[in-house]
């Protein structure tokens, strides 16, 4: 059932320095983001650039590829934001549908999931110019972000720094304060001046849920590195545990990726009698790669070379088309029910 969650009217008033620094949008961009207004990224897409006076397109139609490039030609947009699916849709349509379009894009930005170091590589190849990751949620807003305006250095699949004006920490179950060493529950202090959700809708006992002490929990879980970064690691019900580790679906993912026959990949935990469950991937091949038992085994071992023995994939299910939302998230549930 969809959330209803109700939002002050600072919603779009913080929004604006998030498109003037992390979206970079600049007072002469064109600006346009893609994303259905009834997802919260897509509707502050749509009003907080208007807020600084900035020209934006609104197109109804189906997203391909072609509409895409020709829109972005016929309009000139300089300044674009959308879901990481629609830009491995651009790069999986290929280089000759690409070169026919001139394209003037000077910066890009995404949201909805981590963005993996090909399809990063693929736009500054492409567009001379990085996808800039960026991280959110309906009750808080885009919290963590790689920044567009001063040419922060991007680790692929990094969500990037948190937003000056919130306080977002790692916590763990009881809302204690983590090292975020370990893969964390994302929250931010509700006390703070911006924090701009008034309750879900007719849901006390949800809203109530939602707050341990003065945190807002997100349900989302990242873990940061010695720099700073944070990393995206899954929501809490899509980690995986295996003989007593903790496995995050989306660094297994990226890794998956990197492979030459993966155009996409989606992790889960698969029941397991001894371990408790076992880490299981969906993968989607490149149109020129035939599912074979000998390749399954080739990108097992891909993986295992790269990360953790316990977190290469056991089993590894070959599928042509992965679930997901209407804006482009995968739809794990039901990679599980499948799983059972």
């Amino acid at each position: 059932m969809p959330k209803g969650a109700m939002l002050s009217y600072k919603f779009f008033i913080y929004h604006v320095p998030y498109v003037r620094y992390a979206v970079w949008l600049k007072p002469e961009d064109r600006f346009w983001c893609p994303a259905h207004p009834a997802w919260a990224y897509g509707l502050l897409q749509a009003f907080a650039p208007l807020l600084l006076g900035n020209s934006i397109l609104v197109y109804e139609g189906l997203f391909s590829p072609e509409i895409c490039y020709k829109l972005l030609e016929k309009y000139r947009i300089t300044n674009m934001a959308y879901a990481p699916t629609a830009f491995r849709a651009l790069a999986a349509a290929g280089d000759e549908l690409r070169k026919k379009y001139k394209i003037n894009l000077r910066a890009i930005s995404s949201a909805g999931e981590p963005l993996t170091a090909d399809t990063v590589r693929w736009a500054i190849n492409n567009f001379g110019t990085a996808i800039y990751d960026h991280y959110g949620f309906t009750e808080g807003g885009m919290l963590v972000n790689n920044y567009n305006c001063c040419d922060m250095e991007i680790k692929p699949g990094s969500m990037g720094f948190p937003v000056p004006w919130h306080r977002v920490a790692l916590v763990d179950k009881d809302g204690n304060e983590t090292d975020g060493s370990e893969p964390s529950i994302i929250a931010i202090d509700r006390n703070q001046y911006g924090f701009y959700f008034k309750g879900y809708w007719k849901e006390e006992e949800k809203t109530k849920d939602a707050y341990k002490e003065n945190w807002f929990i997100s349900g989302d879980l990242a873990r940061k590195d010695k720099e700073g970064y944070f990393w995206f690691e899954g929501r809490y019900d899509d980690v995986i545990t295996s003989a007593g580790y903790r496995i995050g679906p989306f660094e297994i993912e990226n890794t998956l990726v990197e492979h030459e026959a993966v155009a996409e990949a989606a992790v889960v935990g698969k029941p397991d009698p001894i371990k408790g469950e076992i880490v299981k991937a969906y993968v989607v091949l490149k149109p020129t790669y035939r599912p074979t038992l000998e390749l399954g085994e080739e990108i097992k071992l891909f993986v295992k070379q790269r990360l953790s023995k316990h977190q290469y994939p056991r089993e590894i299910e070959f599928i042509e088309v992965l679930p997901k939302t209407e804006s482009g998230k995968i739809q794990r549930f039901k990679l599980r029910e499948r799983s059972i």
